[in-house]
């Protein structure tokens, strides 16, 4: 079924709803800002070394449910005690340099196919609202669902008021559907991620994209269509469908890695995720992260 098939007129209104992060991104949206937040000063070296490292990993075989809680807990401790104003004027002047090259042409021609169909599209992502609202003005969503942060003062506290992960993203779903008066059942997801298996179950259209192996073999046994998402484009030019297929995901794994690499082997950087820090609030961080990965790909 295309995305301009099963549209009634005089019906309820309808809304389809992307998962971010490998489904229309190829990265993870939050850490492909790192380095603008370190040049801003929001965050020092070693952590841009970290969030490249996690970025290496994610790519690698996307977030399974232990690494995205470990990664909720050291984002949430990061960003405590920023300005939120900064946050929001970094994400707007690195907007086009970080988005641009990262959104799947797929993507993109969806996006207008539905809309062309009269849908509503909405973003749902687990990043924070400060970063999913812009990149969601840029691709023309009409409402973003995103994490909220608790705000004190102008600056994050580092307590999370809303994660938009697994169920939560089901209900908020659900929520915006009453409120709007969607059929859910004439509705449609796409997602890369078993995570968001709620998400996908509330609506008649569960579409998976780019799935992690768990995701995939679901949606074999529940025939449920999967697409494979893999010629990054840039938005403003909009869907380029030539016989060359720019390889960004591959490079920045690539990049990445040898990042990575070459602080390890001189011995300049242990990643957080390689190691526990005594009473850090992350607790095993490291060895949730490098084992999950592990057993995800055996």
């Amino acid at each position: 079924m295309s995305a301009t098939d099963g549209s009634r007129p005089n019906a309820a209104p309808t809304a389809v709803f992307f998962d971010l992060d490998k489904t229309i991104l190829a990265r993870s949206s939050t850490l492909a800002f790192s380095r603008h937040f370190y040049q801003g000063g929001l965050i020092n070296r070693r952590t841009v070394i970290r969030s490249a490292y996690a970025q290496f990993v994610y790519l690698l075989g996307g977030a399974d449910h232990d690494q995205m809680e470990k990664m909720r807990a050291y984002l949430s401790t990061l960003v405590a005690g920023w300005e939120v104003q900064t946050v929001k004027d970094i994400v707007a002047e690195a907007l086009h340099h970080v988005v641009d090259p990262l959104v799947y042409a797929e993507a993109v021609t969806l996006i207008a196919e539905h809309r062309t169909a009269g849908r509503e599209v909405v973003i749902v992502s687990s990043s924070g609202q400060e970063v999913v609202e812009p990149i969601g003005e840029l691709l023309g969503a009409d409402r973003v669902i995103a994490t909220r942060m608790v705000i004190d003062d102008g600056r994050f506290t580092g307590e999370i008021g809303f994660y938009a992960y697994g169920d939560n993203k089901a209900k908020a779903i659900r929520e915006l559907a009453e409120s709007e008066h969607y059929d859910l059942g004439r509705c449609y997801a796409y997602s890369d991620s078993i995570t968001d298996l709620p998400m996908l179950e509330e609506v008649g259209h569960p579409y998976v994209v780019n799935p992690d192996r768990s995701l995939r073999r679901t949606a074999a046994e529940r025939g449920w269509p999967v697409l494979i998402f893999s010629r990054p484009v840039v938005v403003k030019e909009g869907p380029r469908f030539g016989a060359n297929r720019p390889m960004l995901t591959g490079a920045a794994v690539a990049v990445a890695a040898a990042a990575v690499l070459w602080f390890v082997r001189r011995g300049r950087f242990t990643p957080a995720f390689l190691r526990t820090e005594p009473h850090s609030p992350l607790g095993n961080h490291a060895e949730a992260f490098a084992s999950s990965h592990e057993q995800r790909q055996e």
